[in-house]
């Protein structure tokens, strides 16, 4: 699908905040370095957005929905349990390596978001984590897994790929898919040495 040229600007506007965000901090970002970084001057910005409180939502929903758009696709090309699970942990990974500015701004800067924005992403947060505990359970109904606590077993999850953004590099040795698969082979069979 085409993006008009409205949208293509928009998405411009995000991502170049996202950078600024990143780099700068939220609060040093003024909207004045956000239209000066995309080449339009301020009131031109306003024609795309109200205010920087609306692009920190808009970085945080872009978020959130680029990994709804990779489980739903993954869903509909099928898949067992832990198959789906380990590509929802690669979704996770690969962010930091394809967006890596809307990852750090999602996770340092949420406190800034105003209530009615900061509502619409907690809820689509909370769907998320329920999406992966739904993996969960259908994969104890199936027997691929023997989890008793599928929330502390999700929380763990989120725990290990979310904050890979801390001290992930995209020329640190190791692709986000390798990770993926280290990360989700001391979760299916944990770390202590087996017997020959």
């Amino acid at each position: 699908m085409t993006l008009s040229a409205h949208d293509t600007k928009l998405n411009q506007i995000v991502l170049c905040s996202a950078a600024l965000f990143d780099s700068r901090g939220y609060h040093q970002t003024s909207m004045v370095d956000i239209a000066e970084d995309v080449g339009i001057k301020k009131p031109t910005l306003y024609h795309y957005v109200t205010s920087k409180e609306e692009i920190l939502f808009l970085i945080h929903q872009e978020f959130v929905e680029l990994l709804f758009v990779a489980q739903e696709h993954r869903n509909k090309t099928g898949g067992n349990p832990d198959e789906l699970l380990l590509g929802a942990m690669i979704d996770i990974l690969s962010l930091m390596r394809t967006h890596r500015s809307h990852v750090r701004v999602f996770f340092e800067h949420h406190r800034e978001l105003p209530e009615r924005f900061a509502s619409t992403i907690s809820e689509r947060r909370d769907a998320y984590f329920d999406v992966i505990c739904s993996i969960i359970s259908k994969g104890n109904e199936q027997g691929f897994f023997d989890v008793p606590d599928v929330r502390l077993v999700t929380l763990a999850i989120f725990g290990m790929c979310n904050w890979a953004y801390t001290w992930y590099h995209v020329d640190g040795g190791m692709s986000t898919e390798e990770i993926g698969a280290q990360f989700w082979g001391w979760l299916a069979d944990g770390i202590r040495e087996r017997p020959d």
